[in-house]
């Protein structure tokens, strides 16, 4: 048989919300930046990967049926 939970007091639980936001460990402004930098790097990587996978799919497909 399940055990129902004991209800929390609303100003309880955002009490506790408020202890757990306090314990996380947030990045600095250094750090974020470096990371979206990583990022937009690797989006254009991949974007010209797949540009260039593009290109040659469709050439196969063109030089396979002849259109």
């Amino acid at each position: 048989m399940a055990e129902t939970k004991k209800r929390t007091n609303p100003f309880t639980f955002f009490g506790q919300v408020r202890a757990e936001g306090r314990k996380v460990t947030w990045t600095s402004r250094q750090e974020t930046i470096a990371a979206t930098i990583m990022v937009l790097i690797m989006v254009v990587f991949a974007s010209i990967f797949f540009l260039l996978t593009d290109w040659v799919v469709s050439a196969l497909v063109k030089l396979i049926t002849g259109i």
